[in-house]
């Protein structure tokens, strides 16, 4: 048992207990107990966020002594929480960090260019085992995937670093099989200080990813072949532009007319590798759990309505996927499986968001629809696209 919680289950120098000493003026305290964690108090704030830490701060420091860690918290029910424990806690989380490896940063990343680059070339019918001279086949969909995968990593890791906090360098992934990789990683210490330094880290990743994944969809089409839309054909090859209202303002910028002879693309392996980028940043920005978009969420609108959110947000994949898209089902399992709990709060989980923020949140999720919905018949005129249902 810590100091602070020693202290929280006697009575204190004095005759007085934190709770007493603490002046009403600043926060109001409605009941205190000792935990495993630390000492909670439950009341009501009377002065900003940034006032009350500080004088609890120096209260804790007078009354228990040392130099504890006050944390601001919302309960489950949204009801404000102190919590007061040892500053040995904040550098635990920040040791939990790994020491920089830029060797073995370098060497994932190259394995992952060569994984990806025989991926591509697999995807375009070449096996570079049997042929390795034709490796060029493969390297506009392994750089292309590459660069989106890493750039998104890169923005979390300046972003963490703009805000002083530990971060490791990305690492990769990569699979002998299939897309050739299983995407990226950084690691971040598990307390920050605030909600403005969750959103900040937490939605530079998918904004840096799409400003290389838009341009690499976009020169992509250009080199994709159109088919035109054949009305008594069954099945079709290629996608429908009209799969997702990002692909279909990409595809109408890029190619322009082109699109309104012909409804089918047959993605080139720079496109695909682009179209890949889209949907690795709509599923990061999903609001769940320890997802980009579940640190946004968390950021905006407070810990208690972002876990119902992410909640909503998986029961939503459950059920498209039992009655649209199967395959949403194993996504919906890997989601909930990699991020679906919880994270830690920031130790200043009560200061919202500036107004810029904000707007730039519900940005980030507008993308997310814009990526993951598909176009409505009724803007296909309105783009210059054709709409081989109508």
């Amino acid at each position: 048992m810590t100091a602070v919680e020693r202290a929280g289950v006697r009575e204190l120098a004095g005759g007085r207990s934190l709770g007493d000493a603490l002046d009403p003026a600043f926060f109001e305290v409605r009941g205190w107990e000792a935990t495993t964690s630390g000492l909670v108090l439950r009341g009501t704030l009377r002065a900003s966020p940034d006032e009350v830490r500080r004088h609890v701060s120096e209260t804790a420091a007078a009354v228990l002594g040392g130099e504890p860690l006050v944390l601001l918290r919302e309960d489950s029910e949204g009801a404000v929480v102190l919590l007061v424990t040892d500053a040995a806690r904040e550098e635990a989380s920040l040791g939990s960090v790994p020491r920089q490896r830029p060797l073995l940063s370098l060497g994932l990343a190259l394995a992952a260019l060569v994984t990806t680059t025989f991926a591509g070339a697999a995807h375009q019918g070449v096996d570079l085992i049997r042929d390795p001279g034709a490796w060029t086949v493969g390297l506009p969909y392994g750089l292309g995937l590459m660069l989106v995968l890493g750039v998104h990593e890169m923005g979390h890791y300046l972003m963490a670093r703009r805000h002083g906090i530990r971060a490791s360098l990305p690492y990769f992934i990569p699979v002998p099989f299939a897309l050739g990789t299983f995407g990226a990683f950084i690691s971040l210490p598990a307390l920050v200080r605030t909600r403005r330094q969750l959103f900040d880290v937490g939605v530079a990743g998918p904004l840096a990813g799409l400003a290389v994944a838009v341009p690499a969809l976009a020169l992509g089409l250009r080199w994709s072949a159109v088919l035109p839309y054949d009305p008594s054909a069954t099945v079709h090859q290629g996608m429908s532009v009209n799969a997702s209202m990002m692909l279909a303002l990409v595809a109408r910028l890029s190619i322009g007319g082109e699109v309104a002879q012909g409804h089918y693309l047959v993605l080139h392996p720079l496109a695909f590798a682009g179209w890949l980028g889209l949907m690795v940043t709509a599923l990061n920005l999903l609001p769940v759990g320890q997802l980009d978009g579940g640190h946004v969420a968390h950021a905006l609108l407070g810990r208690a309505r972002a876990d119902w959110i992410g909640k909503a947000a998986l029961i939503g994949m459950v059920a498209l996927g039992l009655f649209v898209w199967s395959g949403l089902l194993l996504w919906a399992l890997l989601v909930y499986l990699v991020a679906g709990r919880r994270g830690e709060p920031p130790q200043d989980d009560l200061t919202p968001l500036d107004g810029k923020r904000r707007v730039l949140a519900w940005a980030s999720f507008a993308l997310l629809a814009l990526i993951l919905l598909p176009l409505p018949h009724a803007l296909s005129p309105a783009l210059g696209l054709h709409c081989p249902y109508l």
